[in-house]
């Protein structure tokens, strides 16, 4: 069963927008062991079970994009969508960790296996590529440099061995909403780093590249501002920024149990998920 896992934007960087309005980015983006959960059986018509805290708002939606990955992939393999599709949800949503574009990336892995599509990696990625930009980065579900609109992948170096906290102030903040708040110049385009020796080097980049949404998206949520300044005065912390377009926040520590040990002192009604970067 495909892990449909959260995605962090380690960096984010804009560095441009096309004429159509869609902005492009320069980032960085790595997976954590914080993932929901898809399930598939075959049925005689198409639905959506979507079960775990949060979800309410997902309750009866007849757009979600797992449904839109299934009625894709179908019609591009001249099927019927017939499947009984079962999400467990364990991502917060609109919380800029790409929880549905995942969802929507396990979902299309699960009903090839189901359904016994033979359709080579390309046009699996190029069929991604139109349910979002986020979702053949989510199908890759590896470290990689992003470019254009989300849709250029190129391997990231090996990333450093690190914890990650996840924290969000519990709010939901829509992307759009924070593009079209964002201000001010593009950032310039860099070339790829290299490999990292060791994780000082590593948080020490990720701080001179930061996140171009965050100013934009506190502007929309002050109480991002709130999170970041509690991880990035938590012990043992070596980098803080903010995940994507937000509200969730992110810090990288040693261990698993420095991470556990920073989470314990943040506010109870933050959400939050101390857990691993996966690194390869």
């Amino acid at each position: 069963m495909p892990l449909a896992r959260a995605k962090v934007n380690l960096w984010l960087n804009v560095v441009g927008r096309r004429a159509d309005g869609y902005h492009l980015l320069d980032s960085l983006v790595a997976f954590t062991d914080l993932a929901d959960e898809v399930e598939v059986a075959a049925a005689s018509d198409l639905s959506l079970d979507v079960t775990g805290p949060g979800t309410a708002a997902l309750q009866g939606e007849t757009d979600n994009l797992v449904l839109r990955a299934a009625r894709l992939l179908a019609g591009r393999a001249g099927l019927a969508p017939r499947v009984a599709l079962r999400l467990f949800k364990r991502i917060p949503v609109a919380a800029g960790l790409g929880g549905g574009s995942a969802d929507a990336a396990a979902a299309l892995r699960a009903l090839i296996e189901l359904w016994r599509v033979a359709m080579p990696e390309e046009e699996l990625f190029d069929l991604a590529a139109e349910l979002g930009a986020d979702v053949p980065m989510c199908l890759a579900g590896r470290p990689a440099l992003v470019s254009g609109i989300g849709e250029r992948l190129a391997p990231a170096p090996r990333l450093p061995d690190c914890a990650i906290l996840l924290v969000n102030p519990g709010l939901p903040l829509p992307t759009p909403k924070v593009f079209g708040a964002r201000r001010g110049a593009f950032s310039a385009e860099r070339p790829a780093p290299g490999a990292w020796d060791d994780l000082e080097a590593f948080g020490h980049d990720l701080a001179q590249r930061g996140n171009d949404l965050t100013d934009a998206a506190v502007s929309l949520r002050p109480e991002i501002a709130d999170v970041l300044q509690a991880l990035t005065s938590s012990e043992g912390v070596i980098h803080a920024a903010m995940s994507g377009s937000g509200a969730t926040c992110f810090g990288l520590y040693r261990t698993v149990t420095a991470a556990e040990r920073a989470a314990s002192g943040l506010p109870t009604v933050w959400w939050r998920h101390a857990g691993r970067l996966i690194t390869n």
